[in-house]
């Protein structure tokens, strides 16, 4: 099985609406570790109005997770990250440490409410960029906005954003019109990342493996790789994609 990279998910235990407790992390790094995974960050949401896990409780609880896992004899390799959720404080935060980007690297995983408006994803971008951070969009194909002209997908990337989209969401696991949505960015190679944004061991799992083997089907082994792995290594290294 080819080692793959998983740039989004919340296996850290406790600090959101993902893993509850230790027990759980080790059992979705299981599951992790089977798929193929070799890498993950962990992205534990970062919301306004939230009790949001500090950047240095970040680092402390990986290395407590690794711990617990290299007692399990888990080999996956931890990355400390955030899943911001874009608002009015964003970026004061981004400027003053509050959040951390991905392992460490210039890049950082972005959302919006569903409903954003394209102006205001736009916006975000715009300021990001400026505050010296290259913007991923996280899960781009739950914004209506831009679910309904997928031409803005490549708009986006036109501005220096990357773009991430769930496995989940290319296996039809959200309806026929998102999956095909997914589809179509895939055809036109606007997609950097595919990860699992993992929320559980049972219906969220940190699974890719399946969705690796349709996408080097459907669009080719190359790609694949770049999507699945070469990306997110780059990531890692916080060098150019």
């Amino acid at each position: 099985m080819q080692p793959t990279i998983d740039i989004h998910c919340h296996v850290m235990p406790g600090v959101d609406d993902g893993s509850p407790d230790m027990a759980s992390s080790l059992e979705m790094l299981r599951i992790a570790e089977k798929e193929g995974i070799t890498h993950m960050i962990l992205t534990p949401h970062h919301k306004p109005m939230h009790h949001n896990v500090s950047p240095e409780h970040n680092v402390a609880y990986r290395k407590k997770l690794k711990e617990a896992a290299s007692a399990e004899d888990i080999k996956v390799k931890l990355f400390s990250g955030n899943e911001i959720y874009y608002s009015d404080e964003t970026m004061d935060e981004l400027i003053n440490g509050q959040i951390c980007s991905l392992a460490g690297s210039d890049y950082v995983l972005v959302e919006f409410h569903p409903t954003a408006t394209w102006k205001s994803i736009q916006n975000a971008a715009y300021r990001v960029q400026g505050a010296g951070y290259i913007p991923i969009i996280a899960h781009v194909e739950r914004y209506s906005d831009i679910v309904s002209h997928p031409a803005r997908v490549s708009d986006l990337t036109s501005l220096g954003c990357y773009i991430q989209v769930n496995a989940s969401s290319i296996m039809g696991d959200y309806g026929f019109g998102i999956g095909h949505f997914c589809k179509k960015i895939l055809k036109d190679e606007l997609v950097h990342f595919v990860a699992s944004d993992a929320h559980d061991a049972k219906k969220r799992a940190p699974k890719l493996s399946d969705c690796r083997r349709y996408v080097e089907r459907k669009f080719g082994s190359d790609y694949a790789d770049r999507l699945f792995f070469l990306n997110a290594a780059n990531v890692i290294r916080n060098e150019q994609i």
